[in-house]
């Protein structure tokens, strides 16, 4: 993939982002992050754990203790794996971040509000809430790339730099026991006037005279 432009590094640049960034630094590595009685753990793993297995991801992976406010990074490269209890641990470690392959596992059996994460890029989604539903892991491609889901991506110019994609991410889909749906529209030239009712929105540096393409995931 070409590097961003420079107007997408700008973008994410002026997000102020509360995140974590991936420390990898082999290419076959991946990061997990993961959240247990108020600690954060960074971790670069070199194979697939068990979803949320909390002692096997300390003993195999490369792992450290970080804090939320000691890395402002708002993007992942490679692959991302969260495991989570709660939204709002998540939404600091996620919302308006640029994230291309996600994967999200519910390690609690928590019901979840009916809140939207907003993530840049995001190309494929995994999501595991076997510890509520047991349910198969589910996966959706946003664009570019095979889909294990029936829905069909979105046609976009594979030229369109990662921040043009923005993704609404329904956590209340954790909650129901139906297949992970999403629908985009493209050739949005106001996501604040086009979405009133996302009043953050406002609050996010939107570039003008660019089209987005909005895609929601529930």
């Amino acid at each position: 993939m070409a590097p961003p432009s420079g107007h997408c590094l700008l973008l994410v640049s002026t997000l102020g982002v509360l995140a974590l960034g991936s420390f990898t630094k082999g290419q076959k590595n991946s990061t997990l992050i993961f959240t247990k009685e108020n600690t954060i753990r960074n971790c670069s793993c070199s194979a697939d754990i068990r979803d949320c297995d909390y002692s096997l991801a300390n003993l195999v992976c490369s792992c450290e203790t970080v804090l939320p406010l000691s890395v402002q990074q708002p993007s992942y490269h490679g692959h991302l794996t969260i495991w989570f209890t709660d939204t709002s641990a998540l939404g600091l470690l996620l919302n308006f971040t640029l994230v291309q392959d996600l994967k999200l596992s519910l390690c609690s059996t928590n019901t979840l509000p009916p809140e939207y994460l907003a993530i840049w890029g995001l190309k494929r989604l995994r999501i595991n809430a076997e510890a509520k539903h047991p349910l198969a892991e589910q996966s959706l491609l946003i664009h570019n790339g095979d889909s294990e889901s029936k829905e069909k991506p979105v046609s976009l110019h594979k030229d369109w730099p990662a921040c043009m994609y923005i993704s609404f991410l329904d956590m209340a889909l954790f909650n129901r026991e139906s297949s992970l749906k999403s629908y985009s529209i493209a050739n949005i030239a106001s996501v604040t006037n086009n979405f009133p009712y996302f009043p953050y929105l406002k609050t996010v540096p939107i570039l003008s005279n660019k089209s987005y393409v909005v895609t929601f995931i529930y």
